[in-house]
């Protein structure tokens, strides 16, 4: 085989594998570990998953063979991180019937993303018996043996009220933040957020193997992926579950969030 033949190879492979990749979804577990935790939530699970962009691309099927595979990880609490849908009503209301079949003794929380239609989404959410809105919101989680608070931020095309999604909670409380764009985080006030949960970025869905990420959207160009602290919070950033644009992703695979709560 000559050169030029070997070259055409490779780049058939690669392109092939682009169009594999997003169904190649990455379970990624993550451990918190903190002395804020209370002692009750020691062992808890959390899954977070945001950005299916649900439609043509990624579809029903997917989707509930998706949450199938997160009830059969028994977590305690779900988090949802917006765009569930990539800006058309069409299948708004589809996906949040499908996401309403999440199980978690603790509840099943949510905030809607940038690409999602916010009035129809809100509609959706509100329809929902078993997924709890929190944009813009907050709500303690737990019982008289220990709580923690869940609070959302409105995406960037929403109002933004971080002190009623934190609410009354003290510096010694546990609490977590859903926000979908990730550069809020540098802007947030860190005292009293000791996690924040967000997506948005889908790790750049094209990088250049993992190395270089060409194309970040804004509010998303600050951190692309991964667990990032600053003082004393930290941040977790998904690569998300779908795509925009084509169907391809490249060193970027789909990810299902686990975070293991520690008491230290």
């Amino acid at each position: 085989m000559n050169k030029s033949a070997i070259i055409i190879l490779i780049i058939f492979l690669l392109v092939g594998y682009m169009f594999i990749e997003p169904y190649w979804v990455e379970t990624k577990e993550i451990t918190i570990e903190s002395d804020q935790i209370p002692p009750n939530f020691h062992g808890k699970k959390i899954v977070f998953l945001c950005d299916i962009h649900a439609g043509p691309y990624y579809r029903q099927e997917r989707l509930d063979n998706m949450v199938s595979q997160v009830n059969a990880m028994n977590p305690d609490l779900v988090l949802l991180g917006g765009d569930y849908v990539s800006g058309e009503d069409t299948h708004i209301n589809s996906t949040i019937t499908s996401l309403s079949k999440l199980n978690a003794p603790l509840g099943v929380y949510a905030v809607l993303g940038n690409s999602d239609p916010q009035h129809y989404s809100w509609e959706a959410l509100k329809n929902s018996a078993t997924i709890n809105d929190i944009g813009n919101l907050g709500d303690w989680v737990g019982n008289n043996e220990g709580r923690i608070r869940i609070g959302g931020i409105g995406a960037e095309n929403d109002r933004q009220s971080p002190e009623v999604a934190i609410g009354n909670a003290g510096t010694d409380d546990f609490v977590i933040l859903l926000k979908h764009e990730p550069d809020y985080f540098s802007e947030l006030d860190k005292s009293r957020v000791d996690l924040v949960l967000s997506g948005h970025t889908h790790g750049g869905q094209m990088t250049f193997f993992g190395i270089w990420t060409p194309v970040l959207p804004e509010n998303g160009k600050k951190y692309a992926s991964g667990v990032f602290k600053e003082d004393n919070s930290r941040l977790i950033v998904s690569n998300g579950i779908g795509t925009t644009g084509l169907p391809m992703r490249f060193f970027a695979r789909p990810q299902i969030i686990v975070i293991n709560l520690e008491r230290k």
